[in-house]
């Protein structure tokens, strides 16, 4: 199966599953209550660590490098925002995962390694080694 119609199946379905079990635990109104706190309080913090990552971003342009880590890390604070929108505690925990400054590294370290790995190895290219010699025709061609 295409990984998007897994994603767009089981993505609900766990969010679901979560919603009955943490609401049976904490109770109907805890439970919508807990998704807006983490929502509004997402939000600001992401609104935060974009900012710092915009001022980091302009500190390289200032210096005159490429700033690539500030790019990246702001379209996966974006990413995390929208997470941190869409009610449910998987995508909550996952969009938290991506504000934090620390765990976003290590996931775009990892993301990058496997990207960079799986990209050297599309692009081998097979080579034959070998020696050749011009042979004339009997004509002198």
């Amino acid at each position: 199966m295409n990984t998007a119609i897994i994603l767009f199946l089981g993505i609900p379905l766990i969010e679901i599953y979560l919603f009955i079990k943490i609401g049976s635990q904490i109770g109907a109104l805890n439970t919508v209550l807990l998704i807006m706190v983490t929502a509004v309080a997402g939000i600001w913090y992401a609104k935060y660590e974009g900012f710092n990552t915009l001022r980091s971003g302009m500190s390289q342009l200032v210096k005159n490098e490429m700033p690539l880590y500030e790019i990246v890390s702001g379209a996966a604070i974006a990413f995390a925002a929208l997470l941190l929108i869409i009610p449910g505690f998987a995508t909550d925990i996952i969009g938290i995962l991506l504000v934090f400054p620390i765990t976003r590294k290590i996931i775009l370290r990892r993301y990058s390694k496997s990207q960079s790995s799986k990209s050297k190895d599309k692009h081998k290219k097979n080579f034959i080694e070998g020696e050749y010699e011009d042979i004339e025709d009997k004509d002198g061609k």
